[in-house]
């Protein structure tokens, strides 16, 4: 089955190598290694790099595990790329802008940065905070979902406590979201050059009314 993210960065790859920034579970990685393309990645979480090692194919993908705003990864790549909006969960703005300096420093010549991101919706944070929200309430269990929106600092943070029985196990996350222009500006401090943004994979036009995009940079 066709894999629409896979296709347009096969596309861009060249032969290789590629680098992905936070690889996860190797969702995108591990069928585009299938394409024959030798694959690389950043993960700052060793439980997703394991999940990923249990994947037909995943064991054979080098993964440093490390922070994505401080790249320890030798050599150059054609293609470095990020996606399900994992730079928004970079909360601290220099760390934002260390991340595309590193891009920059480990990008062969020509090569091409994508980044697969949402476009903010701050008056959907603001109802979010206003309105609580509690999901699968049971008789011993009641999951509470507060959340707290920062419009000024561009800062969403999510807290995922559950009550049980046993007590409260508090669960965190948080995202500094970036507008497609102030991505534009970091890339451009980097050294970078904005090549093209569309809505989705399919590289449907980005409008005005899009939800997310999936902008190109060169170096």
């Amino acid at each position: 089955m066709s894999n629409p993210a896979v296709d347009f960065l096969a596309g861009l790859a060249g032969g290789g190598p590629v680098l992905e920034l936070a690889i996860g579970t190797g969702r995108v990685a591990v069928p585009l290694a299938a394409r024959g393309l030798r694959v690389e990645g950043v993960e700052g979480s060793p439980e997703l790099v394991a999940k990923m090692r249990a994947r037909p194919g995943g064991a054979d993908i080098p993964v440093v595990v490390g922070d994505i705003s401080d790249l320890a990864v030798r050599g150059r790549f054609p293609l470095v790329y990020v996606v399900y909006n994992t730079l928004s969960t970079i909360v601290d703005a220099e760390r934002q802008a260390a991340c595309f300096r590193d891009v920059a420093r480990v990008l062969a010549a020509g090569g091409a940065f994508v980044i697969e991101a949402f476009v903010p919706d701050p008056a959907g944070f603001e109802r979010d905070a206003q309105h609580p929200q509690v999901r699968a309430a049971a008789a011993d269990e009641g999951p509470f979902r507060p959340h707290r929106h920062d419009r000024a600092a561009e800062t969403f943070v999510r807290q995922w406590p559950d009550f049980t029985a046993a007590g409260v196990r508090p669960q965190p996350s948080g995202m500094r979201y970036l507008w497609p222009e102030q991505i534009d500006r970091l890339a451009a401090r980097a050294g970078l050059r904005f090549e093209a943004r569309y809505a989705d994979w399919h590289r449907r036009p980005f409008e005005a009314a899009s939800t997310d995009h999936v902008s190109v940079y060169r170096a």
